[in-house]
């Protein structure tokens, strides 16, 4: 039977739609506060400010202002030690980062070789060099931590004009298990045309800051592929300032580790310019794969494209994504995309999906996100299977069709292969 529902005395016919509640009196759901669902009871209590108890503690906490104002700095000492119940950081099992937020970074950082394309430059330069914070300034606690205790950097710089020959890898290779630090510079000079890959494999515990500067006119493909020994842990701050009319491509691949967690971050500093960011996860049981990226578009006429894609099984197996896109005021003719999917292909995983849109002017082209989670489509399955395929085939198949969108935008095919042998591995390790 349908159900029908009554103004309350207090509200006139002009006051008589969504978001325009009597000063009198306001209709009251139960179950729902202002903000929405209350999902937790431990949301209820005192308010204080627009401050709630946190859904995920029994502490009050202070509001996340604008994503685009989140404090950023040098300084270890402006961040305040972690408790887990930041935004930021509440996905992330914090006992698992083995002391890279609570411990001094003095382990031996991973060793970086540097081949491929012989038209390029590459240097190991001190802090005191002045191409250090040419990109990026840290946004969390980890970041600055890692900011603060390395004294040197890999610079790979693709001089002006210059189209590399080939691809460029820049190895990271650890042996050591005690926290470490690691900078890494990549600066893509104006009209020049290169693609990077940071593969990153053995054992490490390694925060990591990566700043990428993409100059006008150029065109960069930055591939981070994380490859790790099954006891590694790896933090990594990615951020990439993009110039006019300039093409930056940043693709995520995170197959390995005990807990890998990137925050790539792409910021237009001139008009004209486009971005596409792709990732790639596959976490097994006891694993934890987080992404959390941001596109800050702050000034007109530029582009982003965001494209995530996640597998998991097993038990204890974890994802995250947290997408956040800002649209500021001077933005105009922005246009924007992004999408989430998972896969969950067993039992006892679990993926959490947050796309964010934060939009300052109307004057856009377009924005929107999507995100979805789910287990295998039935309707696929039974296309294979009523074609001969037997199960356990035509999932893998599936699972390959889902990811491959992923690994085909990389463009260098001794990578793909790999890749895609890798991910056969894990559907093999998973018995699908």
């Amino acid at each position: 039977m349908a159900e029908t529902s009554q103004l309350s005395p207090g509200l006139t016919d002009e006051k008589a739609r969504v978001g325009a509640p009597s000063d009198e009196e306001k209709v009251a759901i139960d179950g729902f506060t202002e903000e929405g669902e209350n999902l937790s009871p431990l949301n209820t209590g005192t308010e204080q400010h627009g401050a709630r108890r946190h859904s995920h503690g029994d502490e009050p906490v202070v509001p996340e202002a604008s994503r685009g104002e989140r404090l950023k700095s040098y300084r270890l000492a402006d961040f305040a030690p972690l408790t887990g119940r930041e935004e930021d950081w509440r996905f992330t099992p914090l006992k698992r980062l083995r002391g890279l937020h609570s411990e001094p970074l003095s382990g031996q950082a991973p060793a970086v070789t540097v081949t491929g394309a012989s038209n390029i430059q590459v240097e190991t330069v001190d802090r005191d060099d002045a191409r250090f914070g040419c990109a990026a300034v840290p946004e969390d606690r980890v970041s600055a931590a890692a900011w603060e205790a390395v004294t040197a950097a890999t610079v790979i710089t693709i001089p002006e004009e210059t189209v590399a020959d080939c691809e460029v890898t820049v190895s990271v290779r650890g042996t050591d298990s005690a926290a470490a630090a690691q900078h890494i510079i990549i600066d893509a000079r104006r009209f020049s045309r290169a693609v990077v890959v940071l593969d990153h494999q053995g054992s490490a515990v390694l925060a990591q800051n990566v700043e990428i500067l993409v100059g006008d006119g150029a065109e960069l493909t930055v591939v981070s592929v994380q490859e790790w020994d099954d006891d590694a842990v790896h933090v990594s701050s990615q951020q990439a300032k993009i110039g006019r009319d300039a093409h930056f491509k940043h693709v995520v691949v995170s197959l390995g580790g005990d807990l890998v967690r990137l925050t790539p971050s792409s910021f237009f500093t001139a008009p004209g310019a486009e971005v596409e960011m792709y990732g790639l996860y596959f976490a097994d049981a006891g694993q934890h794969l987080e992404q959390r990226l941001l596109v800050d578009h702050a000034v007109p006429n530029c582009k982003s494209r965001v494209t995530y894609k996640g597998a998991l099984q097993g038990q204890g197996a974890h994802t995250v994504w947290v997408g956040d896109v800002l649209i500021r005021k001077e933005a105009e003719g922005t246009d924007t995309y992004e999408v989430n999917r998972n896969l969950v292909l067993t039992d006892g995983a679990r993926s959490d999906s947050v796309p964010n849109l934060e939009i300052e002017t109307g004057q856009i082209e377009g924005a929107g996100h999507a995100s979805a989670t789910g287990r295998f489509d039935d309707e696929h399955l039974f296309y294979l299977m009523a074609r001969g395929i037997d199960e356990k085939t035509a999932r893998r198949l599936v699972v390959r069709g889902f990811l491959n969108e992923v690994i085909q935008q990389i463009k260098v095919p001794v990578l793909e292969e790999r890749l895609t042998e890798a991910v056969e591995r894990e559907l093999a390790a998973g018995n699908l």
